[in-house]
């Protein structure tokens, strides 16, 4: 694939360069749809670019989207080995009382961790929510603290659980823009485990439900994530979708029933695929550059990403991409693997669109007594 090189040219040709891109058709990406909702948002998983948003840091009440999280927190006990998807737990009679949507597991009865995580993922089980909570944390409200504690550490700030399920709570609240968050790191993190939001249906106790998210039946290319809806919160919907390579995500929350927060959301999906396109231009631990290093083992340093660098841009413009490279005007050892040098700024028709830091690839150590006072003579000339 072409990438945008890094100012390489000589200037008449950069001139012509610059010339040529002004002369390009302008990228027309007409406004986003009009949706009747409270918030929105609409960002592209690689880059995390937001291409729509209304109210992003609105608080508002996550109803069963907080499932997303409980589910993140499972996967992360389960990945630690601290939970076994075959552990089985006992259903306490609170986790059997628990009103609102139900995978009618019975108080008493032993159930599996997977189970209760189908329970959750496909029928939005509050039930199941808390079972799953008390078995893994001892108490819901234990559990949430976990909830918190990976809601700071996604960078989750205008967000709070006070419980498993999404019940209605003063102290339970969160953003579509958090939630797009932790959406991204469900997806990234987990990405087996993810495709369990795809299923359409589950049965237990001789009882089949079926996943709210219509979405699933609607367009082929949506496989997740998670719907909610109480009284007070309204009808929400957080969907991802994958269309050649690019997944976005939408999240929108309260709209007035189940049809309209499907429809917003595949408005919000549609408007994205259809005037915007994604690009990874350069790989993690691919060397960018090779700056000269002075008084070093060796006379260079390979210089790269230490993540894919990803960005979003019109669709049908990837010709009016420009990249540049900053690094120190002079780079001495030792320099350690992974330390910072500069970075790599990428423009969209003149404009900041993504910027990445450029590390050390390799270690450099200091060099041997005959190359530090080799290099001093040679800077001295220079």
């Amino acid at each position: 694939m072409l990438k945008p090189s890094f100012r390489a040219l000589p200037p008449l040709l950069l001139g012509l360069a610059a010339l040529l891109a002004q002369a390009a058709p302008p990228a027309v990406v007409p406004d986003p749809p009009r949706l009747q909702a409270k918030s929105w948002i609409l960002e592209d998983f690689h880059s995390g670019r937001v291409l729509a948003a209304h109210g992003p840091d609105t608080r508002i009440e996550p109803a069963s989207m907080t499932k997303m999280m409980t589910v993140y927190v499972a996967l992360h006990e389960i990945h630690a080995g601290r939970l076994r998807l075959d552990d089985r737990v006992t259903v306490s009679e609170k986790a059997w009382r628990t009103p609102g949507s139900r995978m009618f597991i019975e108080v008493g009865r032993q159930v599996t961790v997977k189970a209760l995580l189908d329970g959750i993922i496909v029928v939005s089980g509050n039930d199941a929510s808390v079972a799953l909570a008390e078995h893994i944390a001892g108490s819901e409200e234990t559990f949430a603290g976990l909830m918190n504690r990976y809601a700071a550490e996604l960078g989750m700030r205008n967000t709070r659980f006070a419980n498993a399920t999404g019940l209605p709570h003063r102290d339970h609240y969160t953003t579509v823009a958090d939630l797009a968050k932790l959406a991204r790191a469900l997806i990234r993190e987990f990405p087996e485990e993810y495709r369990w939001h795809a299923i359409r249906k589950f049965t237990w106790n001789g009882i089949t439900q079926y996943n709210r998210n219509r979405l699933l039946w609607r367009d082929p290319s949506v496989d997740g994530i998670k719907t909610g809806h109480t009284e007070s919160a309204g009808y929400c919907l957080a969907a991802s979708a994958e269309r050649d390579g690019m997944r976005l995500i939408a999240i929108v929350a309260g709209t007035k029933g189940e049809e309209a927060r499907a429809r917003a959301a595949q408005a919000l999906l549609n408007y994205g695929f259809r005037f915007y396109e994604t690009r990874r231009l350069y790989g993690a631990g691919e060397a960018l550059a090779r700056p000269r290093v002075w008084f070093g083992a060796a006379g260079e340093v390979p210089a790269g990403l230490e993540r894919d660098l990803y960005v979003t841009f019109p669709r049908g413009h990837y010709g009016r991409l420009e990249a540049s490279l900053a690094l120190p005007p002079r780079l001495e050892a030792p320099i350690a693997k992974g330390r910072r040098l500069g970075s790599v700024r990428v423009r969209f028709a003149g404009e900041p669109l993504a910027e990445a830091p450029v590390v050390a690839l390799e270690a450099v150590p200091e060099g041997s007594l005959w190359q530090r006072l080799r290099d001093r003579v040679l800077l001295w000339f220079e």
